[in-house]
């Protein structure tokens, strides 16, 4: 679809500066104003509503005329393109948040670990015979850049000062929801729109992750003694970060706050991560004391849980080590699939809608838990025995990445 000029070349004519704010100021709060989902299951109000319902997305597929059938989280048969994920999200953040893309400058951080590889995929897929790929259609080389979902994004909201992409694997989520907390509260921006889409179904990426035989067969059940991997899903989240004045002043709907983060790599392997958890509990201790919480603070966690036998056994440590065992749990991979770069911006949005809504959405494809954690279920989703006031969002990816949120009522 055709974009208007990008404002970010005019910003570099020296509108939209402002002055940065001193490290030892005060954390501005920043919170969540507008809300944006697409995944498997829908959008943010589908999404919802299945999850809590205990409904999966997960089914059998084969878009890939190459590679056997496997199972998907797609909304339809064949995956969608950054091109495709992308305009939705932004117009449903900005309707959700009800306000005017063209009002005033915006910041834009948001990460996509695989960016436009399915349109090179495509590229070479539609040189070979037969083709082996379905059609996203051609671009230009330097629309699939992996600057691709921010750029869509920034081109759509017209009026930018400020652009940034992060790529952290699975951690590019939460990467990128910090950031762009941190454009606000250093005065870069007054509002920003953070977070990350992944359209990562591509014959590539099923094969190489067949090739590590981390791709489950038949489904995805994360902490369950029968988990068998990972199923891969496409979708995306957008938030809508403001200051809590500027929200306020308009009297804007608050879906909750951004605290505080923490991040580590244990620098061990290219995809293996360090089982010692020396590493992720640090990234998850500098997340709680910025955000000034201790771990009996937390009401939620939503960790990575992707369903592969190391990684879920891993998580739970780390989990026992740090928080009491009766901390809900509760793990959406098994109704949405693995994302990749965009599960931890899922996660927020979900840990998001779980405070504002006070609902636990349940741990779906979860029947046998191996380790003693409180899973949630599908009953726990109407019967609270506290408030729900902050949560805590998990994300781990390869080359060692750990990474922390912590989000508050």
């Amino acid at each position: 679809m055709p974009f208007p000029k990008l404002a970010a070349n005019r910003a570099m004519e020296g509108r939209g500066k402002q002055k940065t704010v001193p490290i030892d100021a005060p954390a501005m709060e920043v919170v969540v104003t507008g809300l944006a989902l697409d995944t498997a299951l829908g959008d943010q109000s589908q999404t919802w509503g299945k999850l809590l319902q205990g409904q999966t997305a997960i089914k059998p597929k084969q878009p890939f005329t190459n590679l056997p059938p496997s199972p998907l989280a797609l909304q339809g048969y064949y995956p969608r393109s950054l091109g495709q994920l992308v305009p939705p999200l932004v117009q449903a953040a900005m309707d959700d948040a009800q306000l005017d893309p063209m009002e005033e400058p915006w910041g834009v951080a948001i990460g996509s670990s695989r960016a436009g590889q399915g349109h090179w995929e495509d590229w070479i897929g539609a040189n070979t015979k037969p083709p082996v790929a379905p059609n996203f259609g051609l671009v230009d080389w330097w629309q699939t850049l992996p600057d691709q979902a921010a750029r869509l994004a920034a081109q759509l909201l017209q009026e930018v000062t400020v652009m940034q992409c992060p790529m952290a694997a699975c951690a590019t989520g939460l990467w990128a929801i910090a950031q762009g907390v941190e454009l606000i509260r250093t005065g870069h921006c007054q509002r920003v729109l953070a977070g990350a889409v992944e359209a990562p179904i591509t014959p590539l990426t099923l094969a190489g992750f067949r090739k590590m035989a981390t791709l489950a067969p038949d489904g995805c059940y994360p902490f369950d003694r029968q988990r068998e991997g990972l199923v891969l899903g496409e979708g995306g989240a957008l938030l809508v970060l403001e200051t809590r004045e500027l929200a306020e002043r308009r009297n804007a709907r608050i879906y909750g706050e951004i605290l505080g983060w923490g991040f580590s790599c244990d620098a061990l392997h290219r995809s293996t991560p360090a089982f010692d958890n020396r590493s992720a509990q640090k990234a998850v201790k500098h997340c709680l004391a910025r955000s000034g919480l201790t771990p009996e603070k937390i009401d939620l966690i939503h960790p990575h849980g992707t369903g592969t036998f190391f990684n879920d056994q891993r998580e739970a440590a780390l989990i026992q080590a740090i928080f009491a065992p009766n901390t809900p749990i509760t793990s959406t991979k098994g109704a949405t699939g693995h994302t990749l770069g965009a599960s931890g911006a899922i996660a927020v949005a979900l840990t998001l809608l779980s405070l504002y809504r006070q609902q636990l959405p349940p741990c779906v494809g979860l029947i046998t838990p191996e380790f003693p954690l409180n899973f949630t279920k599908v009953e726990s989703t109407q019967h609270l025995t506290k408030p729900l006031r902050h949560g805590l969002c998990l994300s781990f990816g390869f080359g060692g990445q750990n990474g922390a949120i912590a989000v508050g009522a």
